[in-house]
């Protein structure tokens, strides 16, 4: 709902004698105001948002460790997960697969200038 058909509403209350003077100014200024506190998005947005295949914990693609990484599950349980329903019609398998291609790889960290490690 738009905040002109909320304020025509609050409008029409007033209007009906439900709404006092005062509780009309109240309700219109809580709707204008733009400080009003946001909500934030529950934590599972927020998890499901952070999901990233891990590059220091891979067998294949990373995946299941970057859902060891997100949810403090052990990586192994993760494998073990799906290879249990790679034995149900291959949907491990197929699920593994979606999560490598949709997820994106987490970020390498960058390396340290004056490292042992010398090129050429």
């Amino acid at each position: 709902m738009s905040l002109s058909e909320e304020i025509g509403r609050l409008g029409d209350l007033h209007q009906r004698g439900m709404l006092t003077d005062d509780e009309f100014a109240r309700a219109k200024a809580r709707l204008l105001d733009d400080t009003a506190p946001r909500v934030a998005p529950p934590a599972a947005f927020a998890a499901v948002n952070g999901l990233r295949r891990s590059v220091s914990d891979r067998w294949l693609g990373g995946v299941c460790g970057g859902l060891a990484q997100t949810t403090g599950v052990a990586g192994w349980l993760w494998r073990l997960g799906f290879v249990l329903m790679l034995l149900c019609a291959g949907s491990g398998a197929l699920l593994y697969l979606l999560l490598w291609l949709l997820l994106p790889s987490e970020e390498r960290p960058a390396p340290v200038s004056g490292s042992p490690l010398r090129t050429g």
